[in-house]
């Protein structure tokens, strides 16, 4: 069946329903060609949803979609990199002990004589796509020792390499610093230059605003709206998102630290790329930041406080105490907890349900041989309600929930730990915005119990809503401690001093 039309993609009244909750409703969604059409909504509206059914991930429950005119139903993800479009997932899944350019072009390695793989040809169509994206990364380097930004960019090159008309951006600037932003940003117009259609998913409502083109709005799993990015202000596209007015992006910060209950000494990591003679104190009801350009190796220290990675030298008090973090059993029995960046590799059990996902910290809670069903179920419950998770019940595989929701439960495990001290490593990564002013008032309410917060973050108004004093590094090393509302000409110069201060060692 083909048609006459004007977009390159078009999207019809998409049903999806899964086990106890109506994912899609008739869900609307047009592409032109040549433009950036960003998709946007809270946790669980959709979003992601509706792009795994034009990708094939999933089967759509009714609907039809169109390309260019023809209507395609794609069975798997190879059926539609072969038609022509790809998607660049937010949770990245790679083959972390490969090299760069086996991952690029994983399922089509280029084979010559006797079914030998032709690494020169591999390396030299790797290196003309990172030329053409201007992307400085060694094809032969192993994924797993690259940082999550770098990776990133990675599985974008790897979605031009496909020759796609239809490019699927689902979160893509999580992880990446200003800079990087920035040079996302001209790949995307490079692309749109080309006739490339991109479809574009984010939280970040003033990014979508400075590079859209057209911007749709789902809520609940229905189509509320699709307008021309300049027909839309911020306040606007948060009242579509949320159905209600959102007027302070972050809560009124009512903890006053006092007292130290953490001092970290000279402390330095052991296994390079790391960090070295690192300085701080926490205090007691503090959320301390901690900022940094990409590799300034601020997930290296959080990592290394809580034993994941071994201590070179230097030393940690708790209480004016010495202690020996050797490992993260060890860091959570003296009250530690650590949030992490990547919840798909390292934060998530995707296969088990929430139940499971809630309690396994603190599992030896709930008896040594028989597990106590009835404190589990009470815990996870209490553990739902209060993070306001949404799931249409607890026996739900985690993998179904929204990326927002899944982080929830992440954090409701480690409360469940009772921690003194939190390390929170992009606590709201990948979150909307109104899930995101939740995570931020539970944060406070935790300083206000007197528990110390630790929190890396990639965004600079994130650090400078919520934080008492933010920790710079730069290239390994500590580079200053800015204090909040300490005579640097208010937000803004806050703001500047920080990002000079992450350029001191680089």
């Amino acid at each position: 069946m083909e048609q006459q039309t004007d977009y390159l993609l078009e999207m019809i009244d998409i049903d999806k329903s899964f086990p106890g909750v109506r994912a899609l409703d008739k869900v609307q969604f047009k592409l032109r060609a040549g433009t950036i059409h960003s998709l946007m909504g809270e946790n669980g509206a959709g979003k992601s949803t509706l792009m795994k059914c034009l990708f094939g991930i999933y089967k759509k429950d009714g609907g039809s979609v169109f390309i260019e005119g023809e209507e395609v139903n794609f069975n798997n993800p190879k059926h539609a990199l072969d038609y022509g479009v790809a998607m660049v997932h937010q949770e990245l899944n790679q083959v972390l002990h490969r090299n760069v350019m086996e991952n690029v072009w994983l399922g089509r390695l280029p084979i010559k004589k006797y079914g030998l793989v032709d690494t020169k040809k591999m390396i030299r169509d790797t290196n003309e796509i990172f030329k053409e994206l201007e992307i400085d990364i060694n094809p032969t380097a192993i994924i797993g020792t690259l940082s999550v930004s770098q990776r990133q960019m990675i599985e974008i090159a790897k979605a031009v390499s496909y020759d796609a008309k239809i490019v699927v951006l689902d979160e893509p600037t999580s992880s990446l610093t200003e800079k990087e932003v920035d040079h996302l940003f001209r790949i995307t117009k490079k692309l749109t230059s080309q006739g490339v259609g991109i479809i574009y998913i984010s939280h970040r409502i003033d990014e979508i605003l400075t590079i859209s083109d057209d911007i749709t709005v789902l809520r609940d799993g229905q189509w509320i709206a699709t307008k021309p990015a300049v027909e839309l202000d911020n306040a606007e596209i948060i009242r579509l998102m949320v159905n209600r007015e959102l007027t302070h992006r972050f809560p009124e910060k009512t903890n006053h630290p006092s007292g130290e209950m953490m001092t970290v000494s000279h402390l330095s990591g052991k296994y390079p790329p790391t960090f070295s003679d690192v300085t701080f104190t926490l205090r007691k009801g503090e959320i301390l930041g901690v900022a940094g350009l990409v590799g300034s190796r601020r997930t290296e220290l959080l990592n290394t406080i809580f034993g994941v990675f071994t201590r070179e030298s230097g030393e940690i008090k708790l209480n004016g105490e010495l202690v020996d973090i050797s490992s993260p059993e060890v860091a959570k029995k003296l009250g530690f907890a650590l949030i992490t960046e990547e919840r798909r590799a390292t934060g998530l059990f995707p296969m088990m349900n929430i139940y499971f996902n809630t309690i396994i910290a603190n599992i030896k809670e709930y008896g040594k041989f028989l597990l106590s069903q009835r404190k589990i179920a009470k815990d996870t419950k209490r553990s739902i309600d209060a993070l306001a998770v949404k799931t249409p019940s607890p026996k739900t595989a985690i993998r179904s929930l929204s990326g927002g929701n899944q982080q929830k439960v992440i954090i409701g495990r480690w409360l469940l730990t009772n921690p003194e001290i939190l390390l929170l490593d992009e606590p709201t990564r990948g979150i909307d915005v109104g899930a995101k002013f939740e995570i931020y008032q539970l944060i406070i309410n935790l300083a206000n119990e007197g528990k110390g917060i630790v929190m890396v973050s990639s965004e600079m108004p994130e650090l400078l809503g919520i934080c008492d004093r933010i920790l710079v590094m730069s290239n390994g090393r500590l580079a200053g401690v800015v204090e909040r509302g300490k005579d640097f000409g208010g937000v803004e110069g806050e703001q500047e001093h920080i990002l000079k201060l992450a350029g001191t060692f680089i």
